[in-house]
Formats: C-alpha cells, structure tokens, sequence
C-alpha cells in the first residue's frame, strides 16, 4: 500500500480578520485532507496575524511590509525599502520552503509573497474575499492560476477563466448553532423570552456603531430588548462608562465575542460592519442583519459587500452618516415585522456556502496535480 502525499502549501496575507480567519480555515481543511503535510503562513510584521496564526497552530514568518499613508508622511518615504527588503525576504523563504503551491488570501504580505512564487513557476491562486478587488490581486491575478471569489460579478476585475465561485471560508464552530441558543443565553447572562440585539463592529470596534447604540438604548430598553454589545477593544472603556450608572440592565457590553457560535446563537438581530468575514459568517448564521458598512475602507467596498444582499432582499443597511438617528427606529420596526424576520433569515441563508475551505482545498489539489 503506497503511503499518502504530503505536501508543502504556503498562506500569505493578513492584517485584519478577515483575511487571517478565512487563511486558518483554508489550512485546517487542507490539513483534514492531507495530515502530516507542512504549512508555513507568512505575514507582515507587527499585524494581528503574527499572533492569531501561531494561536491555530501553525508557523508564520513576517515581512517587513506595510501600506502607503494616504498623506505624505515619513513612513512614506520608506515604503519602498520596505517593499525591496520584503521582495527579497519572501524570494528566500520561497527557494527555501519550496512549497507545492502557494495562496495569497489578501493583505500587505501577500503581494511579495505571490510575485516571488509566480517567479519561479510555482502554482499559485487567490482568494478574494470582497465584492471588490483590491489592487494588489488586481495586478498578481495576471500571472495566477485560480482565483476563488465569494461575489458574483468578479469578471470585472479578473480574468473569467481563471475564477471560480467558492465562497469565503468561515470558522468551523459558526457551522453548527442548533441547539445552542440556550446555552448562549445563559453564557452572557440574558434572559429567556426578551428579543437579543447582538452588535458587532469589529475586533478594533465602530466609533458610529457604538454611538449609535448608546443613542438608541433608552428606546431598546423601553421596548424590553436585550443589547449583546461588542464595542471593540478600541472603545471598551468609553462605553462601560457611558452605561456605568445608567438603569440599563438588559445590555451587555464587552471588548471582544471569543464564543461567537454562542453570541450568534442567542441573537435575534444582528447589526454589523459588513466586512468579508462577517457578510460570511452572517449568511451561514441564517439571522436577519441590519448592516452598517464601514466608509473608511479601500474602495467603499463595504457598502458593496452589504449592497449585494440587499439587492436580494437577504438584509438591510444603514448607511454609516444616517446610523446613528435611525438604528433604534430601525431595529424597533423589525421586530415588530414578523414577515420580514423571517424571510431575511431565510434569503440570507441561501446566499451561504458553508463548503468553501472543502471548495478551495480542491482548487490547490488541482493546481498541484
């Protein structure tokens, strides 16, 4: 009986989670797949992925990259010894590693990365996670062979041929809720028969998310909804002291949601950034979701992101400039809307695809076979 391969795959990108969390995925299920192979993650220094990668049990190497500043400062000046030094890094860990094929996932570190596997010939695809594409896949897209996307219409960036539509790959945990709203009341302390709003903006948090949550407290509080708050660690103690004090009982607010299954679980609402990872993730928890799209992102690609649901009746928005004096009124006439609960629930679930990371795993096999 001949043993089974083992191979060497190489992840780049990172810097937010979005891309970090959807990367871990792809390498658990090639791991399931393939035990015993080798995976070595490479990142940019001092970004979140140089301690969440090695968190999942894998090993990361950092490049000395960043972005350009949108206005002229000193670290701009030396971008482009970052970028040579970062070039160079990633040709040696390439030669060295000598990996089977390499995927860049978005972020600062996976253009080096890419450009020096695309060099040598090494198979090579991309996973974009937004509706719209970034420049750095814009201009590697040229020269890889697969590119996995999660939005239709993505032939206005890439080559059709070479996209495939496998969706974004998710965190295993949020894959399996049933069951377990009880035990996500219980775990946050909320109460059984009192509707759950659960907010969510981000791991940094939402200056206008949390702004407009603390206006509309007094009018949640008055109606008997239940606030499950994550305000960012950014802004934790700000809004602990802004509700210190207060009579609100039925809010709950934290710095980071580590039990997402559980958060997502208890919700009856959802109110959301509308980043990759969370449009992902939120489509597979099957909830009706008020999203509130971040202006302050490359391209306004949030506001895409959200559009592409709504446009299928699968969610709401709220632009970010108009959140703060309509959220309340907002989540209020929902509720009461039974109709409208249930078929955003149910809309939003069809545009799930909980078999990306399985999905991607076969495109990397067929590029190495």
């Amino acid at each position: 009986m001949t043993e089974a391969r083992t191979y060497r795959i190489m992840i780049s990108g990172g810097g937010t989670g979005g891309h970090i969390y959807p990367a871990i995925a792809i390498a658990n299920a090639w791991m399931e797949k393939h035990p015993g192979s080798e995976i070595l993650f490479v990142g940019a220094e001092g970004k979140m992925e140089m301690e969440k990668v090695p968190q999942a049990g894998y090993k990361i190497e950092g490049l000395k990259i960043a972005g350009l500043q949108r206005k002229l400062t000193l670290e701009n000046l030396a971008f482009p010894f970052k970028v040579l030094a970062s070039l160079q890094k990633a040709k040696k860990l390439v030669k060295d590693f000598n990996p089977d094929a390499v995927i860049g996932v978005g972020g600062y570190a996976s253009g080096p990365v890419l450009y020096a596997a695309q060099g040598k010939g090494i198979p090579t695809l991309i996973q974009e996670q937004n509706s719209y594409a970034g420049l750095t896949n814009k201009i590697l897209s040229k020269k890889a062979n697969t590119i996995c996307v999660a939005y239709p219409g993505m032939e206005k960036f890439f080559p059709q041929r070479k996209i495939t539509h496998t969706g974004n790959p998710v965190r295993k945990d949020i894959l399996s809720l049933e069951g377990k709203k009880e035990n996500g009341l219980e775990n946050f302390g909320l109460e059984k028969g009192k509707p759950v709003i659960l907010v969510l903006g981000g791991s940094l948090g939402a200056r206008t998310i949390n702004q407009a949550v603390l206006g509309a407290l007094q009018q949640f509080d008055d109606l008997g909804f239940q606030v499950l708050w994550q305000c960012g660690q950014f802004y934790y103690e700000e809004m602990s002291k802004s509700i210190a004090g207060t009579k609100f009982k039925n809010v709950k607010v934290l710095a980071f949601l580590k039990e997402m299954d559980l958060a997502y679980a208890a919700a009856d609402i959802v109110v959301s950034r509308a980043g990759a990872l969370s449009v992902s993730e939120l489509s597979l928890v099957g909830k009706p979701v008020v999203f509130i799209p971040s202006p302050n992102v490359a391209e306004d690609h949030q506001t895409k992101n959200a559009l592409a649901y709504v446009s299928q009746r699968a969610a709401l928005m709220l632009a970010d400039h108009v959140a703060v004096e309509r959220l309340g009124d907002t989540v209020a006439n929902l509720i009461a809307d039974t109709a409208e609960i249930s078929l955003l629930g149910e809309n939003i679930q069809k545009l799930a695809k909980p078999q990306a990371a399985n999905a991607i795993v076969a495109e990397i096999e067929k590029l190495i076979k």
